[in-house]
């Protein structure tokens, strides 16, 4: 059995000698071999593998050697050019072009972004299709010619290379830099400028679309969130119809509409903030806090977006008054100033001033008098 506790070859082993050679050198030093006399008692046995560790390589490793003589130039590692190089020419104008498509293609990825909205269902599906088609290209033209560079371009080499100690010595280092210098001429990425300009231009668009993209952070919103569309004299009109509203036209105890600012009803950005609901009550079912003068015949105007995270509260019980947000179960008491019963919201919806203009249509008489939405923005 060995007497080496570090399973480790012997000390004149550096690791790099292959079996035979190991079997050579020990007979040359007149020592017997593996099993024979009293060698194994002696510490002479094979050299002992850690478990995990690979055998010692047989084949050409990726290093230089060491202990050689230190005569004679030391052989190339890596050859320099491809065997075939009118096929190597061919493969090199493939990869252009799959490089200057993969450029374009990333071109169209930023024009794309840039040109088209998504201010509908539609336009955001045409912009989903540009986007994820226009960079799928880009990725795959990359990924194709960079598969036939290394298979076609560059020349066919096969490496082993051993285990060796996690730092290398000077020598090994030494070796690693002449190796990387080789490798780099292999690649033929500094012998071929027309593959490696145009690489460059095909990843120059991916390096610029996150900067693009980040445009979407920003600008801060500022107190663009505080005001809404509704103005002093502003009608409510039915959303959808468009249609200006009178008391009169609204007159069935329990009743709930959704009504926006007029001229708005189909600006998305602006429904955001000046969605409204008007709810009808018998007279006497009012009571604090709403606030009196801002209603008309018992009608009382409510922002429809939820206090909790702005989703849409319109389901009403005309039996209790409640206003129920359906996302989170916010419940609001209308009779009483929207306040909140139950739920994750803290704060009332905010009522809107109404009023009568000249010809009897219900209209804003003014802003909302508090931040509409999420209570979030009430500290902006």
């Amino acid at each position: 059995m060995s007497n080496n506790p570090s399973g480790q070859p012997d000390s004149g082993d550096s690791g790099e000698q292959s079996w035979p050679e190991y079997l050579s050198s020990r007979e040359s030093r007149g020592m017997p071999r593996s099993g024979e006399g009293s060698g194994e008692s002696e510490g002479y046995g094979p050299p002992r593998r850690v478990i995990g560790t690979p055998p010692p390589a047989t084949a050409r490793t990726m290093l230089a050697g060491h202990g050689g003589d230190g005569g004679g130039e030391t052989p190339r590692e890596l050859p320099a050019d491809p065997p075939d190089l009118v096929k190597a020419k061919k493969a090199e104008r493939v990869v252009a072009a799959c490089f200057l498509l993969a450029t374009l293609a990333g071109l169209g990825f930023l024009v794309a972004y840039g040109l088209i909205g998504v201010g509908s269902v539609r336009d955001a599906q045409h912009s989903n299709l540009w986007l994820g088609g226009t960079l799928s290209v880009v990725l795959l033209l990359l990924g194709a010619g960079a598969v036939i560079w290394v298979r076609n371009v560059m020349p066919p080499v096969e490496q082993t290379e051993q285990r060796h100690p996690l730092r290398s010595s000077n020598a090994d280092r030494a070796a690693f830099k002449e190796t990387f210098e080789e490798g780099t001429e292999t690649s033929q990425f500094v012998k071929r400028p027309l593959i490696r300009r145009t690489l460059i231009a095909a990843t120059v668009p991916l390096a610029v679309a996150p900067v693009v993209l980040l445009r979407d952070m920003g600008p801060l919103p500022g107190t663009s969130l505080a005001h809404t569309a509704w103005r002093k004299g502003r009608r409510l009109v039915v959303y959808g119809t468009g249609r200006p509203i009178t008391p009169a036209e609204f007159s069935t105890p329990g009743a709930i509409i959704s009504v926006a600012p007029e001229g708005f009803q189909n600006d998305d950005d602006a429904m955001a903030k000046a969605a409204v609901i008007i709810i009808k009550f018998r007279p006497g079912e009012l009571g604090a806090p709403t606030v009196m003068p801002w209603t008309v015949d018992d009608i009382v105007a409510y922002s429809k977006i939820c206090t909790h995270v702005g989703c849409p509260a319109a389901l009403y019980e005309q039996t209790t008054h409640h206003i129920l947000c359906p996302c989170h179960q916010s419940t609001f008491d209308a009779a009483h100033g929207a306040k909140v019963l139950f739920g994750p919201a803290t704060r009332p919806l905010p009522q809107l001033p109404m009023g009568l203009d000249s010809q009897g249509f219900l209209i804003a008489t003014s802003d909302f008098h508090e931040p509409v939405g999420p209570s979030y923005w009430e500290r902006s």
